[in-house]
């Protein structure tokens, strides 16, 4: 027991780390300096809080500044192998599963889930009570409001000129999913798409064009399929 947490062997807590009463963080964990973890916070073997973004000649999304150092809310949960950038802000109740991804510049609301193996790039902001389930790739400058969800395999993008011209410097633009949206299986939804309230991307769906209000798209490229049933409706759920 060491300052109110347990800790497993051969972890690095850096200088100016704050870990809160009741913590327990695995073997071989990595916390990095000024990183300030809440009460009651589960950190699994070999995870990396608080890692420096690393910045590459050709990166436009990625500044070369150092960024702030990341704060884990109370009560989540960091899985195995998971690895939590510094400058982001993760709620309380969190759960980033195992292998997982969260970038610099992110923030995300409490009693989220990130699923295994999920990307959650830079300047994004992810709502409460979302569900960002296995594989899927949230893409730099997204946002996903509260109740969202995200199914395994999605794929979202932010370049139109898919990495050639100077004018993709100024032009990136990720994706928007309003309170209540749903993107199914394996969808890839392209820069700056806008999903809006309760709208769902069905499963395998290219998504072109926005999708509207309570309505379901489907197909390459995807197009109104019929309208959310209301029983599914984020407003009639119990």
């Amino acid at each position: 027991m060491t300052e109110g947490y347990t800790k497993g062997e051969y972890c690095v807590i850096e200088e100016g780390a704050v870990i809160g009463k009741g913590c327990v963080l695995g073997h071989h964990v990595v916390i990095r300096a000024g990183t300030i973890i809440g009460d009651n916070v589960r950190i699994d073997d070999f995870a990396d809080i608080g890692k420096q973004p690393m910045k590459a000649a050709l990166s436009a999304a990625t500044d070369a500044k150092k960024a702030e150092p990341a704060r884990i809310g109370s009560g989540s949960i960091i899985g195995t192998g998971a690895i939590i950038y510094a400058g982001s802000v993760i709620g309380d109740n969190v759960l980033v599963a195992d292998m997982a991804t969260v970038r610099e510049d992110t923030e995300i609301g409490e009693k989220t889930i990130i699923g295994r193996g999920a990307a959650v790039e830079n300047h994004c902001k992810i709502g409460a009570r979302c569900k960002i389930e296995t594989n899927a790739y949230i893409t730099a400058y997204s946002v996903i409001e509260d109740d969202c969800f995200v199914a395994p395999g999605v794929v979202t993008s932010n370049d139109n000129f898919a990495g050639r011209s100077k004018e993709r410097f100024g032009a990136y633009r990720g994706v928007t999913v309003k309170r209540g949206g749903r993107i199914g299986a394996g969808a890839v939804i392209l820069p700056g798409r806008v999903i809006e309230n309760d709208g769902f991307a069905a499963a395998g769906s290219v998504v072109t064009k926005d999708v509207n209000k309570e309505e379901i798209v489907a197909g390459n490229p995807a197009k109104k399929l019929r309208n959310v049933p209301s029983q599914q409706l984020l407003k009639n759920q119990d």
